[in-house]
């Protein structure tokens, strides 16, 4: 288990844009990995409703069950290794496994039996070393959808936005307000589910 603070800066990004940056910095094919996130909430969203996110990510051949919680400068971060068994279960079924995290969700006044599978959202990713953090480029494919985004990962929360907002500015990208990926894909089950 551990936990970290996750402080970054997001801009949605179109195929064109997505494209030219890939091209700028000459990101290979061989330079992206794919990262899967599973997503669980309640049926009434009350993970989401606190500002908070629950998945489990397969990366790398391990599976991670992150609870993603609000701070003052990011996002608190709460990690929990699980075996490829208990991650099955979990996915298959949506029984969670035993842990912090579900120490964390119960002290949310959220009742852990009542957390559900939602569904997942494949992620290509690429990540390079900029300017003291880390960028990072991701085409994403959930529900019949797939949009485009650039991240920047920070120490610092001052020097991460002034560095991110120059290189948007030297790369002619207009700054977008940008969900999170799970608000996005939540987003687009909402929308599948009125039109079904």
């Amino acid at each position: 288990m551990s936990q970290n603070i996750e402080i970054e800066f997001k801009n949605m990004l179109t195929k064109d844009e997505y494209e030219k940056l890939m091209e700028f910095f000459q990101i290979k094919s061989g330079d992206i990995f794919s990262q899967e996130n599973h997503y669980f909430d309640t049926p009434d969203f009350a993970l989401k409703a606190q500002g908070s996110a629950l998945r489990i990510r397969y990366k790398s051949g391990r599976f991670v069950m992150t609870l993603k919680q609000p701070c003052p400068e990011g996002l608190l971060e709460t990690n929990q290794s699980l075996t490829p068994e208990e991650a099955n279960q979990a996915i298959t079924t949506g029984k969670l496994p035993e842990g912090m995290v579900k120490d964390l969700v119960r002290k949310m006044n959220v009742p852990f039996e009542s957390l559900e599978y939602f569904g997942s959202l494949v992620t290509e990713r690429s990540e390079l070393p900029y300017e003291g953090g880390l960028l990072v480029f991701d085409h994403s494919y959930y529900l019949n959808k797939e949009d485009f985004e650039l991240e920047y990962e920070v120490e610092n929360y001052a020097h991460g936005e002034k560095i991110f907002r120059q290189f948007l500015k030297e790369h002619n990208i207009p700054k977008r307000e940008t969900k999170n990926k799970i608000y996005r894909f939540y987003l687009q089950k909402s929308s599948q589910n009125t039109t079904n």
